[in-house]
């Protein structure tokens, strides 16, 4: 096991032979010449943990976020760690192994620190960067999102991004996001403190789809145990590193509460998607409440013709008219699913084609490195067509 530790000038034509070359590669394959996969139910395989304390090369392993399976097999995985908590803000090399029945195994293979634009790490002892999301780019590098972090300084505080490197951390560019998106105080106006960029995905054709975890604070109320919010689905065009594109998401009510004096509230979040064609998910929404646990939704998602493009709109909130994405239940876990605890859930991605042909998924919780209620979790399963 070994340590691994510019600005964007490709012209468009380049990019788009890489894309048109490599896409189905980035996004896992696909059941027909649309780039479009067949999921029309999930199999549990099986689950695998690797528990909180868990030591790679002398660092604390955990946090992890964000997940994609790499051209060779192995997955790339980002752990949330900002700096100032456990070490380097760093993403990983996985072997996840599985056959049709399991078990799951997995095994960490590298490490490597994402690099600033100057070539250097970001600092292990201070908070500048919050990894939340990574993806294969088509062109073999990565894609990988941050939430920033919220301060009242401008020492402190640190816009989110959607940023490109290559497999050994090296900083490429960083996508042009809407300002909608930025920091401003965090309480009348732009984003709230670490509700962010958690989802990120490429669909077959090349295009990144980014979206944050709740209602940006001019959108309205993040979601209650009463009702639910709307995030926003931004399309980025990888070519000009700009949005084309954003839609609404909308996301239910928080469907279990936390006890009264639990420590704090319960929530409920889109924390990763995956993109199964040009402009179809499966998204995976994670709901928490203290004391009880998590209830984990997988659901079917879709920008149609009739979904409103609300890159205009200022506000998705109160009487404001518009259409959102689709939106179909694929999977429910409440809690405890086939004998399997539920942990953080926030990352998805596809895994292995299985001997009969049918394609994989690989879920992945954040264990927010606590050891004594949580782990490394990965659950696989089997994707069933028809």
């Amino acid at each position: 096991m070994g340590f691994a530790h510019t600005t964007w000038r490709r012209s468009a034509a380049v990019f788009a032979l890489a894309a048109l070359t490599t896409a189905l590669a980035a996004c896992g394959g696909s059941d027909d010449d649309t780039g479009e996969s067949r999921v029309a139910s999930l199999k549990l395989i099986g689950t695998a943990s690797l528990p909180t304390g868990t030591m790679f090369e002398g660092v604390e392993f955990g946090g992890i976020s964000g997940l994609d399976q790499a051209t060779d097999g192995s997955y790339w995985a980002i752990s949330d760690d900002r700096g100032g908590e456990r070490g380097t803000p760093r993403f990983y090399n996985l072997s996840i192994d599985y056959a049709a029945t399991g078990p799951v195994t997995v095994k960490v293979n590298r490490q490597t620190y994402m690099q600033r634009e100057d070539g250097s790490s970001f600092p292990a002892s201070a908070r500048t960067v919050d990894p939340e999301a990574i993806r294969l780019a088509p062109n073999g590098n990565l894609y990988w999102s941050s939430e920033g972090n919220w301060g009242t300084t401008a020492a402190t505080l640190f816009q989110p991004f959607v940023r490109e490197m290559t497999t050994a951390g090296k900083f490429v560019r960083e996508f042009k996001m809407p300002a909608i998106y930025n920091y401003v105080d965090n309480t009348t106006t732009g984003a709230r403190s670490n509700k962010l960029f958690e989802a990120l995905t490429v669909a077959p054709d090349g295009t990144v789809f980014v979206a944050n975890e709740d209602a940006l604070i001019q959108d309205g109320p993040l979601t209650t145990v009463q009702a639910g919010s709307v995030v926003r689905v931004t399309a980025l065009d990888p070519a000009t590193g700009a949005a084309k594109a954003q839609y609404a998401y909308q996301l239910p009510k928080i469907p279990v509460d936390a006890p009264a004096g639990a420590p704090f509230g319960p929530d409920n979040g889109l924390s990763d998607f995956l993109a199964i064609g040009n402009k179809k998910f499966i998204a995976v929404e994670r709901a928490f409440a203290s004391g009880i646990g998590n209830t984990i939704r997988l659901v079917l998602t879709e920008i149609t013709d009739a979904t409103t493009n609300v890159t205009s709109m200022a506000s998705l909130a109160g009487s404001a008219a518009y259409t959102p994405m689709t939106r179909k239940l694929l999977l429910e876990m409440p809690i405890t699913y086939q004998g399997v605890k539920l942990d953080n859930i926030e990352a998805i991605t596809w895994g292995k084609t299985l001997p009969n042909g049918h394609r994989t998924l690989v879920l992945a919780a954040d264990n927010n490195f606590t050891a004594d209620t949580q782990a490394n979790q990965f659950i696989v399963f089997e994707v069933l067509p028809d």
